[in-house]
């Protein structure tokens, strides 16, 4: 009997045993609860201060940038002044900011001194004439060589709108005005005209990009040069009233083809993105640095590079295209 019950007893345990290794191979599912499920690491917070100085021709952007950035990272301030692209340079070589705002070719001097830099928009020089320059419509049927600009800027040949339209009864003189503060946009006018450097550039020197504008609306005798996005009209599009953009014969036959003639933001837009509009007076804008950027610079030119391109087109700038993205967002690594 005694025998029995150990025989019986050892079945017992030899099944407790099996039964407990099956279920230690397949154990039954815990239902976790949702507030105790692993969760991906939250975003690191990023802080302190982004200073940048620089271009008038990219402060509007760089403004927009800014309040876009702060609205995602708010424990982020920036501090934004123009100036000039002479400045911004200026500036970032001796440390006085974090990043200059370059609206130029960056100079081999500078990049031997520590400058980084990097592209992150593409910007246009226009000529800018009075709409009620008294040749106007001539200008706006023909337009002017790059030769006859070169004559007005550089060389001072060409004196009178009549010399521009071919007009000799036409003795209206042509008031010539440039920048007269350190400008990208006057270096890539200077290049265009046939010069090397801004202070090639003839006429009366107006200090700053809203001023020029001014000066050519009230005067129908002036002829000036401007920035796609001062010349526009970001909120309908259309050119500044007061002034008009005379075409560019590119191909110098003596007309201003439908391609070179721009009267609504659109237009100018896409011949500057496609290369219709001849470089110079169409750039690259730069972003500089003493060395490459780290820390919240980085991260700040980073965001510029992919989200922060959505915001060009509507403040009057042309967003780089995925190829220039990408070599961009190369130099940085």
């Amino acid at each position: 009997m005694r025998k029995q019950t150990l025989t019986l007893l050892s079945v017992f345990l030899i099944l407790t045993v099996t039964l407990s290794a099956c279920g230690s191979s397949a154990p039954e599912a815990v239902a976790v609860p949702a507030s105790d499920a692993a969760q991906s690491p939250a975003e690191e917070q990023i802080s302190g201060v982004i200073s940048v100085s620089g271009a008038f021709a990219l402060y509007p952007m760089m403004t927009v940038w800014a309040d876009e950035f702060s609205k995602l990272h708010p424990d982020v301030e920036f501090d934004v002044q123009g100036g000039g692209a002479a400045r911004g340079m200026t500036d970032t070589i001796a440390g006085a900011v974090d990043i200059g705002m370059i609206s130029r070719s960056i100079k081999d001097e500078e990049t031997a001194q520590g400058i980084f830099w990097v592209s992150v928009t593409k910007d246009a020089v226009f000529p800018i004439v009075s709409s009620e320059n008294p040749v106007a419509a001539q200008l706006l049927e023909k337009g002017i060589t790059q030769e006859i600009f070169n004559k007005i800027y550089i060389t001072e040949e060409i004196k009178t709108w009549g010399e521009v339209v071919g007009d000799p009864s036409i003795t209206d003189e042509i008031h010539v005005f440039t920048r007269s503060d350190s400008s990208g946009a006057a270096e890539q006018w200077a290049k265009f005209a046939g010069g090397k450097a801004q202070e090639d550039l003839k006429g009366i020197g107006v200090n700053g990009e809203p001023s020029i504008l001014d000066t050519v609306i009230k005067d129908p005798l002036a002829i000036g040069y401007g920035n796609l996005n001062s010349i526009f009209d970001l909120s309908n599009g259309n050119i500044v009233p007061g002034v008009i953009i005379p075409p560019i014969d590119v191909d110098n036959n003596g007309k201003a083809d439908a391609v070179e003639i721009y009267k609504i933001k659109e237009d100018a837009f896409g011949a500057v993105a496609n290369g219709t509009y001849p470089s110079p007076p169409s750039r690259f804008e730069n972003l500089a640095t003493m060395g490459k950027p780290e820390g919240l610079s980085l991260a700040f030119i980073k965001w510029i590079l992919t989200d922060g391109q959505q915001y060009l087109e509507s403040a009057g700038f042309v967003p780089l295209t995925p190829e220039q993205q990408a070599e961009s967002l190369d130099k940085l690594k």
